[in-house]
C-alpha cells in the first residue's frame, strides 16, 4: 500500500508542479481580469464534474459492485455504455442551450462578458466526456492494482495548456482563452490515449470487448443506488468552490480569478495527501471490511489518520504563514500585481482553515462507502453545503471575496463533526493514543520552524 501510495503521490506531485508553471503563466499572461475570469467560469464547469468523478465518486461505487458481479465483463461494458451515452447527450444539450446555461454560470456578467463565455463553456464541456473514458478506465486499472498512469496522465492537460499558452501569449486576451480551451479538449484526448495504452497491456480493453459480446442479464441495481450518493458525498468540497465562483460573478471584475489562484494553492496538498492515499486505502479497507477483518481495517485507517494529519497540519500552517510569499513568487509579475497577490494570498488564508476538516473527513467517508454507508455520506454532504450556502450570502456582504473562501471552510468543519458523531465519538477519541500525541505536538513545532525558514527561503525570490 505505501508503495501505491508513493506513485500516486509523485505522479500528482508531477501534475502539480506543472500545473504551477500554467498557472504562473496564465497569471503573467492574463491576469487576473475579465478575461481570465471568463475562462476560469468555462473550465470550472465541467472541471467540477471531473473532480467529482476523477476523486472517488464513482471508483467508490464502481468496485464494491464490480468485485460482487459474476459477469464482470458484461456488468463492466453496461456500466460504461450507460454513463457515456448520458454524459455524450449532456454534452450536446449545453452546446446547443448553451447561452441559457451561460446566463446561469455566468449570472453576473455583463451581456458583452457573457457572450464571449458561452461558446468556451460549450468547448470546455465536451472535457468531461472525454475525462469520463478516462475515470472509467482508471476504475479497472486500480482492480487490477495499477495507479501509475492514472496519476502522471493528469500532467498531459497541464502540457497542453502551457503550450497554448506560450504559443498564444502575444495574441489578444479574447484569442488566448479561445486557444486554452480547446487545449483542455486536447489535454482530455492525450489523457484517454496514454489509458487505452496502458488498457490494451493489461487486458481491460478484451474484458469490455468481452462484456459487449456476451449478451447476458446483469443486475446493475446496487450501483444505481449507490452512486448518486456516492457523487453528492464526495462534491462538497467541489460544489463549495464552483458556489464561490458564482457568487463572485457579483463581485468585483478579478474576484473569481482570485479565488481559482487560492483554490489551486489549496488543492496541491490536498491532492497530494489526501487524495493519493485515499485512492489506494478505499481498495485495501473495502477488501477488508468484506472479508470481516473489521479490527485490521480499523487499524489500518488510525495509522492513516495519524500519518494524513500530521501532513496537513504542516501544509496548513506553512500555507497559512507565508501565503503572501508563495503567491508572490508563483505568481506576482507580468499582468498579475501586487494588490493581486495580497487578495489572493487572503483567499488562500480562509480555504487553508478548512484543509484538515476536509481531508479528513476524506478519509473516514472511504470507511462510510466501505460500509455501503453512501447515504449517509451524501446526508453529511448536503447539510455541510447548505451551511456553506447560508454562510456565504452572510460573509459576501461584509468580508466579499474572503467570506466565500471562509464560508468553503466553515462548511469542511460542519462536515468533519458530522462524520466523527457516525463513526461514535469514542472511536474517534481512541485514536488519541499518548505515543500519537506527542507526534502531534512534535509535528505542530517543525511545521512551525519549517514555516520559518521557508518564509525566509521565498524572500530570496
Amino acid at each position: 500500500m505505501i508503495k501505491a501510495i508513493i506513485i500516486n503521490f509523485l505522479g500528482i506531485f508531477n501534475s502539480r508542479i506543472l500545473g504551477f508553471i500554467r498557472d504562473l503563466l496564465n497569471a503573467s499572461i492574463l491576469g487576473a481580469n475579465i478575461y481570465s475570469d471568463i475562462f476560469f467560469v468555462a473550465f470550472k464547469f465541467p472541471n467540477l464534474f471531473r473532480r467529482i468523478f476523477a476523486e472517488g465518486a464513482f471508483t467508490q461505487s464502481f468496485l464494491p459492485s464490480l468485485a460482487k458481479s459474476k459477469e464482470k465483463a458484461r456488468f463492466a461494458f453496461l456500466i460504461f455504455f450507460k454513463f457515456f451515452i448520458i454524459i455524450l447527450i449532456l454534452s450536446l444539450i449545453v452546446t446547443i442551450f448553451r447561452d441559457f446555461i451561460t446566463d446561469i454560470l455566468a449570472y453576473g456578467f455583463d451581456k458583452t462578458a457573457k457572450k464571449i463565455a458561452s461558446p468556451l463553456i460549450a468547448i470546455n464541456f465536451w472535457y468531461l466526456d472525454l475525462i469520463f473514458i478516462v475515470t472509467f478506465l482508471a476504475s479497472l486499472l486500480q482492480y487490477k492494482n495499477h495507479f501509475a498512469v492514472t496519476a502522471f496522465s493528469t500532467a498531459l492537460l497541464n502540457i497542453s495548456l502551457i503550450s497554448a499558452l506560450l504559443i498564444s501569449k502575444n495574441f489578444t486576451k479574447e484569442k488566448i482563452i479561445w486557444y486554452l480551451s480547446f487545449a483542455v479538449i486536447i489535454g482530455g484526448i492525450a489523457q484517454v490515449i496514454a489509458h487505452l495504452i496502458v488498457a490494451k497491456k493489461k487486458k481491460i480493453l478484451k474484458l469490455l470487448y468481452v462484456g459487449y459480446k456476451k449478451k447476458v442479464k446483469v443486475d446493475t441495481n446496487e450501483f444505481n443506488k449507490h452512486f448518486l450518493p456516492s457523487v453528492f458525498g464526495n462534491s462538497t468540497a467541489h460544489i463549495s468552490a464552483f458556489l464561490d465562483t458564482w457568487l463572485a460573478t457579483f463581485l468585483i471584475a478579478g474576484s473569481i480569478s482570485y479565488l481559482y489562484y487560492a483554490n489551486r494553492l489549496f488543492q496541491l496538498p490536498f491532492a497530494l495527501f489526501v487524495i493519493a492515499t485515499s485512492t489506494v486505502f478505499f481498495p485495501k479497507i473495502t477488501k477488508l471490511l468484506h472479508s470481516d477483518k473489521e479490527k485490521e481495517a480499523m487499524e489500518m485507517m488510525k495509522k492513516i489518520f495519524w500519518i494524513l494529519l500530521y501532513l496537513l497540519i504542516l501544509a496548513t500552517i506553512v500555507g497559512i504563514a507565508d501565503s503572501k510569499e508563495i503567491v508572490k513568487v508563483l505568481f506576482e509579475r507580468g499582468a498579475f500585481t501586487h494588490n493581486d497577490t495580497i487578495m489572493t494570498s487572503n483567499v488562500l488564508t480562509m480555504y487553508l482553515i478548512g484543509l484538515i476538516p476536509y481531508g479528513i473527513s476524506k478519509l473516514f467517508s472511504s470507511y462510510l462507502y466501505a460500509t455501503h454507508r453512501h447515504l449517509k455520506a451524501a446526508k453529511f454532504s448536503a447539510i455541510a453545503l447548505g451551511g456553506n450556502i447560508v454562510f456565504s450570502i452572510i460573509l459576501i456582504f461584509p468580508l466579499k471575496v474572503y467570506g466565500l473562501a471562509l464560508s468553503s471552510s466553515i462548511a469542511g468543519i460542519i462536515m468533519l463533526f458530522l462524520y466523527i458523531k457516525e463513526l461514535s465519538f469514542k472511536l474517534f477519541f481512541s485514536f488519541f493514543e499518548k505515543k500519537y500525541l506527542f507526534y502531534l505536538i512534535l509535528c505542530i513545532t517543525i511545521s512551525i520552524i519549517a514555516a520559518i525558514i521557508f518564509k525566509k527561503f521565498l524572500l530570496l525570490f
